[in-house]
């Protein structure tokens, strides 16, 4: 049997979405003057699309690692015991790129938003505190491999209970609600319009991953009632 259609379940979805945010975000850079700015030379334009191709990239490389994995044992056949730590590596790698990057594109494109920069500085560092808390979180009782989705590579973890502590006494979507907070904060310390929207696309397409991929993973890893439960992996 195939496990191409299992590979592919929900993608249609994953496609669609992104294709209609993508859209959303041609049509905002059009505007006069979102694109302002420059740094080391190079354009605000060049810096927002790596920001934007960066979260697809990784999405991409966490879905195609998770369902090769999951069903049909991919990269366990083909490196061993390496296979979750060559993903891991690629996955910490594209990770911290998609936020240094919009880091990057909020100091090129800064002073753009025409609003009291105080207010806008007070709002990053109160947005600060709960990603910092989720990420302290993750580290204290959920554990960063399960956190980049070890269950989809070892059965061992597929026992655990859903962590009910820190961060995630409040919900069990911490990593997708508190996590991705942390990439508003340089666009409203440095009152830059580009980096807010580039922002909003990574909080946004986040959710895209959660309900094309993660979800059903979930479901055939621990079977319909755990959705109720929470989640299990995370990204």
């Amino acid at each position: 049997m195939s496990r191409l259609p299992l590979i592919l379940e929900r993608q249609w979805l994953h496609a669609l979405l992104l294709a209609i945010l993508l859209a959303g975000l041609v049509a905002v850079s059009r505007v006069d003057g979102f694109l302002d700015g420059e740094l080391w030379g190079v354009s605000t334009e060049c810096w927002f699309w790596l920001a934007v191709a960066l979260p697809v990239i990784h999405q991409v490389w966490v879905w195609f690692c998770w369902r090769t994995e999951l069903h049909a044992s991919l990269l366990s056949r083909s490196f061993g015991d390496a296979g979750f730590k060559l993903y891991a590596v690629g996955f910490s790698i594209l990770g911290i790129a998609r936020t240094v990057v919009v880091f990057i594109l909020a100091f090129a494109n800064r002073d753009t938003l025409e609003v009291d920069t105080t207010v806008t500085s007070i709002l990053a560092v109160i947005l600060l505190i709960p990603a910092v808390y989720l990420f302290n979180s993750v580290k204290r009782y959920f554990g960063f491999r399960r956190a980049f989705g070890i269950d989809h590579f070892e059965a061992s973890y597929r026992t655990q209970p859903f962590v009910r502590q820190g961060i995630f006494r409040f919900t069990s979507n911490g990593m997708y609600i508190f996590g991705f907070l942390i990439l508003w904060v340089p666009g409203l310390w440095f009152a830059s319009v580009a980096a807010l929207v580039a922002a909003l696309f990574n909080h946004l397409y986040i959710w895209v991953h959660y309900f094309s991929t993660e979800l059903p993973d979930i479901r055939r890893i621990y079977g319909e009632s755990a959705t109720a439960a929470g989640d299990g992996a995370g990204e």
